[in-house]
């Protein structure tokens, strides 16, 4: 395969001398053969080039991580998709509910039914990010947004969740990011393991995933950049300071790091039905919204993208390189992986937040779509 795959990487290392980023890592997986590549450097100062296993920070790729640890529980038992998560997480017992989702925060009504694992994993549980100007809104942007694992203890945090009421009833609308977080405090209560000795052993260990975890400090991560407004880019500092330690709170959200082999492994391991029993899979990747529960999605990725557990499905016809049926996600640190419904696997890593309409994935996507289709 290197040599059918040289125009897609041409167009990558093009991408790189442009100047839109000091450099990434690529991965595809075609027909069962899998290669790699990288280009450029960790920064635009060229201190040190981008290597194939370079640790990145993955910001929302950590959801489809969490979603198969998830599912792993359920497999084993450890957890009912329908249960309660009260049972393990009492702040979000007896939950309330925004009578409006702009009422007042004091202006509630009880929840009709309980928040349950399959709310969470499909992001439906009533919270999340609010992009009005709400009073929901503004006091939760602190908590629920961001692309920084919160900065606090995982019981503060559910403390502080368990005090605010819901935007939505349990089960209703779709609403992006926190249900993540607040499954990272659930599934380590729920088995009784610390989340990152979870991640190891049903993740991370056995599919030799050495790069894949949560920050330790010895990480040498190419530099973050983000919008400067100007027009030109700046380095994340907030995001850089972020991860560049054990965190207080290990997220699902997006703390997690990882290698784009490592990434691509775990991907493809997923789609063959090693991680996760091939029915529990299945129900992970393929689109478990209804309609009403959809708007908050099409709101945020437009009519042709649903959602299953903890990563987007497609649904309608999508861009001409994208397929429905395939499955994944992008992550703002400028990360995107997805697998299409014939197994092929395309895997893109730099990390230049996306700022702007401009900051798309279509330098990657578009010309590994026509390398695909020039193999079939």
């Amino acid at each position: 395969m290197p040599e059918t795959a040289a125009p897609l990487w041409d167009s990558l290392a093009e991408t790189v001398r442009s100047g839109w980023c000091p450099g990434l890592v690529a991965g595809v997986r075609i027909n069962g053969k899998t290669e790699i590549f990288a280009a450029g450097s960790l920064d635009f100062d060229g201190s040190e080039p981008m290597a194939e296993d370079t640790p990145f920070r993955i910001s929302s790729l950590s959801k489809m991580i969490g979603g198969a640890l998830a599912m792993s529980l359920v497999a084993d038992g450890t957890l009912g998709l329908d249960d309660d998560v009260a049972r393990w997480l009492p702040a979000l017992a007896n939950p309330r509910v925004l009578v409006t989702p702009d009422a007042p925060l004091s202006m509630t009504v009880p929840a009709r039914g309980p928040i349950t694992v399959r709310q969470l994993l499909t992001c439906t549980a009533g919270l999340g990010i609010d992009f009005s100007a709400s009073p929901y809104a503004a006091a939760t942007r602190d908590l629920l947004w961001g692309p920084n694992p919160p900065a606090m203890t995982p019981e503060e945090y559910m403390a502080r969740v368990g005090d605010l009421p819901l935007a939505h009833q349990p089960g209703d609308r779709w609403m992006y990011h926190a249900c993540a977080d607040v499954l990272s405090v659930l599934l380590p209560v729920a088995a009784i393991t610390p989340l990152s000795q979870l991640i190891q052993e049903r993740i991370s260990g056995p599919f030799r995933l050495a790069g894949t975890g949560f920050p330790t400090g010895a990480e040498r991560f190419p530099t973050v950049y983000e919008a400067d407004g100007g027009g030109g880019l700046r380095e994340a500092v907030d995001y850089r300071d972020a991860m560049a330690q054990p965190p207080q709170f290990e997220s699902l959200a997006g703390g997690m790091v990882s290698t784009v082999p490592d990434f691509l492994t775990f991907l493809s391991a997923l789609a063959r039905d090693t991680v996760l029993p091939p029915a529990l899979r299945h129900q992970m990747t393929e689109d478990q919204l209804t309609s009403r529960q959809r708007v908050g999605m099409v709101e945020m990725a437009g009519p042709d993208e649903s959602w299953g557990f903890m990563t987007a499905v497609q649904i309608g016809p999508g861009a001409s390189w994208s397929a429905p049926g395939m499955w994944g996600w992008s992550g703002g640190s400028g990360v995107s992986a997805a697998v299409y419904p014939d197994g092929d696997i395309g895997v893109v890593f730099t990390q230049r937040f996306l700022g702007s309409a401009q900051d798309s994935f279509d330098y990657f996507w578009e010309p590994f779509g026509a390398l695909r289709k020039s193999m079939r």
